[in-house]
């Protein structure tokens, strides 16, 4: 295998989609839907495969169970050119499988499995396939897999850092209430990191955007990507600052996976060697095709939407501070 341009680290999964649902759902025998949709999903999945179909060579490090569901997503990925040979199989796990209810602002609620492939992933899954890494590596989600703990994260962390690799890091909700004192260690490694604004404020218990950029700053993150959902994106350095507007759309059908297909799009950036500004831009127009359709990846085919829409975005409005 030839050494690729970016290794993703994290959860690879099927999602069963179903919308728009209101509460009333619970009330009825039988309710009909607009759409009920076989999909894929997983932070790392949806990263990959979006980064693929965009013309990046892509290993995704993950782990899946030898059952039909595992059969499928090792499928999927193969089909969107994704490299799978760092995927484990593993006798009697469950590959995961999330019901995701889509309400009609296209937000959703999810029903998983705690004992499926979704929470498997172990520092020993990982660190077997480190040392042929790609140069960038992106750890698609913390607080994900409870076997990667903060004290797991951080040895991962330095082996990426300590190989002269480049780290990028999303999250999740802290599910065991970690707050910023509890992953301090972990952010002096971190070259690109992409909370959300709801999951950093868990984090931090701050909720303004910009203090909680500032924040990561200051306990050493090299560059802080605030997503910001409807209102673009947030990014802060140590000497600059941007706010990046999202870009406009008319419908908004699903929202999984929006923020993975954000951090696809300026992995894509950087990859591309574009400015931070200009990273921010293509991810708001990367995850803007996202949200038009349901499913987390099904609107991202190729570079050529997400490109049109990054050449359309009104760049007067990304707004040094």
């Amino acid at each position: 295998m030839l050494k690729p341009e970016i290794t993703i680290i994290g959860a690879a999964i099927m999602d069963v989609l179903a919308g728009p649902v209101t509460p009333q759902i619970f009330a009825a025998y039988s309710t009909p839907m607009n759409s009920v949709k076989i999909a894929f999903g997983g932070d790392a999945l949806n990263e990959s495969v979006a980064l693929s179909r965009m013309g990046r060579t892509v290993d995704l490090i993950s782990k899946i169970g030898c059952d039909e569901a595992g059969d499928r997503v090792q499928e999927y990925l193969k089909s969107a050119g994704v490299e799978t040979a760092h995927i484990k199989r593993e006798a009697g796990l469950e590959t995961g499988v999330n019901i995701v209810l889509v309400d009609d602002q296209g937000e959703r609620r999810f029903l998983s499995n705690p004992k499926g492939s979704l929470r498997a992933l172990s520092e020993a899954d990982v660190e077997a396939y480190l040392d042929t890494a790609a140069d960038l590596v992106s750890f698609a989600s913390m607080f994900v897999s409870p076997q990667l703990d903060v004290p797991a994260m951080e040895r991962i962390f330095r082996r990426v850092k300590d190989t002269g690799r480049t780290l990028a890091v999303d999250m999740t909700n802290p599910k065991r209430g970690e707050t910023l004192k509890d992953v301090r260690g972990l952010l002096p490694y971190v070259d690109y990191f992409f909370p959300n604004r709801e999951e950093i404020t868990r984090l931090t218990g701050e909720k303004d955007a910009e203090k909680n950029a500032q924040i990561l700053i200051e306990e050493g993150v090299s560059c802080a990507v605030v997503k910001c959902g409807g209102e673009g994106c947030l990014i802060r350095t140590k000497t600059e600052q941007f706010k990046i507007p999202a870009y406009p759309v008319q419908t908004v059908v699903d929202t999984t996976g929006a923020g993975d297909c954000f951090a696809a799009g300026f992995l894509w950036g950087l990859l591309e060697g574009l400015s931070l500004e200009e990273c921010g831009r293509f991810a708001c127009a990367t995850a803007s095709c996202t949200v038009e359709q349901l499913g987390a990846t099904t609107a991202i085919r190729s570079i050529e939407e997400p490109m049109r829409r990054y050449r359309a975005h009104p760049a007067n409005l990304v707004m040094p501070k």
